[in-house]
């Protein structure tokens, strides 16, 4: 696992990692049926989150060979945690990274998401270099591909029925940006 060098700032959030003191707000994100309807998870209960958090505070923090950085999401203003994303890369010559995560749905439609994922996006290919950076979604989440459409990443496929999740048939859409188009974009933003 790797490990945010500093806490990183946007206008409104916080992106730091994980401690133990998380527990409680990051049950109070995945004990909620709507949280888990486009993960592959089940409502998990405290102790269940209890052993996720252990697990991401006990990994190693130098970067190998496959990396997962996993970010506390926090309210600047309230210093309460909203959500649990992550950036996947792979230190190999292909250079690919994947962003994901959940926030808590008393904060969605306010851009928070977006937020967060533009500070991933900055961390993959600013501060690793990483080529593309993906997203998989539920094609029925809606709200979480328009915020990964927000901050550039497009449509690269849609695969239908190719998982069966929680009982049914799901599809997936893969999203995606490459480091040249996200430089390009940032660019078009800072003028």
């Amino acid at each position: 696992m790797a490990q945010l060098s500093a806490p990183r700032h946007t206008l409104r959030l916080t992106l730091r990692p994980f401690d133990i003191d998380d527990l409680d707000a990051l049950t109070s994100i995945y004990e909620r049926d709507d949280v888990n309807r486009y993960l592959y998870t089940k409502p998990r209960t405290r102790d269940e989150v209890r052993e996720s958090l252990q697990r991401k505070l006990s990994q190693p923090f130098e970067i190998g060979e496959v990396n997962i950085l996993f970010v506390a999401v926090v309210l600047r203003d309230t210093n309460q945690l909203i959500g649990d994303f992550m950036l996947k890369w792979s230190a190999n010559e292909h250079q690919q990274g994947e962003i994901g995560g959940s926030l808590h749905p008393d904060v969605h439609g306010r851009g928070l998401a977006a937020e967060t994922y533009r500070e991933l996006l900055d961390v993959g290919f600013a501060d690793h270099r990483l080529h593309r950076i993906c997203a998989r979604c539920d094609a029925r989440n809606t709200a979480s591909i328009r915020a990964l459409e927000k901050v550039g990443l497009q449509r690269e496929a849609h695969l239908v029925e190719n998982e069966f999740v929680k009982g049914e048939w799901t599809d997936e859409v893969i999203l995606a940006i490459r480091r040249a188009q996200w430089e390009t974009q940032r660019a078009s933003l800072e003028r």
